[in-house]
């Protein structure tokens, strides 16, 4: 595997480790070249997914987007990666449990929100102010009121 860092087109596996319901591989690798360290995932490609836009467009299903909006929620909060990474697994397994291969953008923003609110309220503040568009002071002071 191609290392992020320098490019070098040899890595080696430190270890490697199965998610709880064994449809991810995560192997922590170390490039051959700069001896660098980074992660990889390993997973069965499973059926397409489209996600339906509040304006009604449609897009791929991105789990990268994913992961992104939850790191950004997490940002200087103590979560560990490993916590995120199974937040975004869980979201990713739940919306290929649906029965139509296209799930609405709520219904992914909602899953997130769940799984935010257990492990860390800050971080599911962060999160539904930009999924929710916080645009006034008074929808962050009820958010908190009804997490309180």
């Amino acid at each position: 595997m191609k290392c992020p860092f320098c490019h070098f087109n040899d890595s080696s596996v430190l270890e490697s480790r199965d998610s709880e319901d064994g449809q991810v591989t995560r192997r922590r690798r170390e490039c051959g070249e700069c001896s660098k360290r980074f992660t990889s995932y390993e997973r069965v490609e499973g059926p397409q997914l489209l996600v339906v836009k509040k304006n009604g467009g449609r897009e791929q299903f991105d789990l990268e987007k994913v992961r992104r909006g939850v790191t950004r929620a997490c940002e200087k909060r103590p979560v560990a990666s490993d916590l995120i990474d199974e937040v975004v697994d869980q979201v990713e397994q739940e919306m290929l449990k649906k029965t139509s291969s296209e799930v609405t953008s709520r219904l992914i923003g909602n899953a997130i929100l769940r799984r935010l609110k257990k492990i860390d309220k800050v971080a599911y503040v962060r999160f539904a102010s930009v999924y929710l568009d916080f645009n006034e002071i008074d929808d962050f002071v009820q958010l908190v009121r009804d997490i309180k």
